[in-house]
């Protein structure tokens, strides 16, 4: 059965990057993907283009220094070039609720003319998905612009702290920061629910970087959920000296620099789990997003998702972020829309099963 992440998979696989996904089996789509032809970098709307003298804001769910923030910065530092008229792009943190504040703000409040792009966190489209209450809006309505990295996300804990691996979270109890009931509190709660692991989730961080914070500290004792690519990046000296204990990472497939870490999926027997925990697992081909409000016009989006994919082979860009040791390992807006599709309209069954796992979440929200 053919469906948009298992094309996507094939075409990483084919490239020099940091993870290759493997294909989503529970998903079901019959729609077909492939990278849409750049557009001219001078692509324009007819006499003056739109852009000239104007700014796109890019509005960020995150505080400064986490992963999401640092992709969106470099890309803003040169997707202008490849806009006619040359806009500057403005980065703009917006936290609150995991990123949902962000995410919210960009759906219902911002400009719906192609000047507005924002970042949130990946498992908002899976949130959705499951019925979650505070969600909104509608992702599918939101015009992706595209995602520069596709990559496992991991659990791990600090390395002074004696929860070294998975067997060790279940034989004792151990707190995990979290910045929402997003991924970093999802991972934690379901390796509860499915292995017995003794995770206490501690919630209320702003961003990734105060969880970071929070375990050199002391205050936690790991993090419940980061993207591997970031850890590299934001916290090299931490991977290099190995200051965290990689207990499990989340993806389609193990990532080719961590070939021993077991994936959420590998942690059980049980099929019925196995298959949720694939679902779960699937918004890290979402990764890193951009998108655009719902109504901003088809042409602004074209150029917006052209500019994005053009910066995404750009020497300068690429240049800086090998030299901040930031995989780019990229899906086209015409992709993530199909994925994020995808993602919400999977089997029931399956839906179910994962928001059984994580009714415990939901218990924690009504108190």
């Amino acid at each position: 059965m053919t469906t948009t992440l298992s094309r996507l998979s094939r075409r990483m696989r084919a490239r020099p990057a940091a993870l290759a996904l493997a294909p989503l089996a529970i998903l079901t789509s019959a729609s077909t993907i492939g990278w849409a032809a750049l557009a001219p970098a001078s692509a324009q709307e007819g006499g003056e283009p739109f852009y000239k003298g104007r700014k796109i804001d890019i509005v960020i769910g995150f505080t400064v220094g986490g992963g999401y923030d640092a992709y969106a910065r470099i890309l803003a530092r040169h997707m202008g070039e490849h806009i006619a008229g040359r806009p500057t792009l403005v980065p703009r943190n917006m936290t609150g609720a995991g990123s949902r504040v962000a995410a919210n703000y960009v759906f219902s409040v911002a400009p719906k003319d192609g000047t507005v792009m924002g970042i949130a966190d990946q498992s908002i489209p899976l949130e959705q998905a499951l019925g979650d209450s505070g969600i909104k809006f509608d992702s599918r309505e939101f015009q992706w612009i595209g995602n520069v990295i596709a990559d496992n996300n991991i659990v791990a804990t600090w390395h002074a702290t004696p929860i070294k691996t998975i067997a060790d979270a279940q034989r004792l109890e151990s707190t995990m920061g979290a910045t929402g009931y997003n991924t970093s509190a999802q991972y934690p709660t379901v390796l509860n629910q499915t292995i017995g692991t003794k995770f206490k989730v501690i919630l209320g961080y702003p961003g990734g970087n105060e969880v970071n914070l929070a375990m050199e500290r002391g205050e936690v004792q790991g993090r419940g959920s980061n993207a591997w690519a970031s850890y590299k990046s934001t916290k090299p000296d931490w991977v290099r000296e190995g200051k965290i204990n990689i207990l499990a990472q989340v993806g389609l497939k193990r990532a080719s620099d961590l070939p021993d870490t077991p994936l959420l999926q590998d942690l059980t027997a049980n099929e019925q789990d196995k298959a949720a925990l694939r679902l779960l697992s699937a918004p890290t081909a979402i990764g890193r997003p951009f998108f655009a409000p719902p109504g901003t016009p088809a042409e602004r989006v074209k150029i917006l998702r052209a500019a994005f994919d053009a910066t995404m082979k750009d020497k300068g860009f690429l240049d800086e972020a090998g030299k901040g040791a930031m995989d780019v390992n990229p899906v086209s807006g015409e992709d993530l829309q199909k994925i994020v599709a995808d993602i919400i309209d999977a089997p029931e069954a399956v839906k179910k099963r994962l928001a059984e796992m994580l009714a415990v979440m939901d218990r924690e929200k009504s108190k």
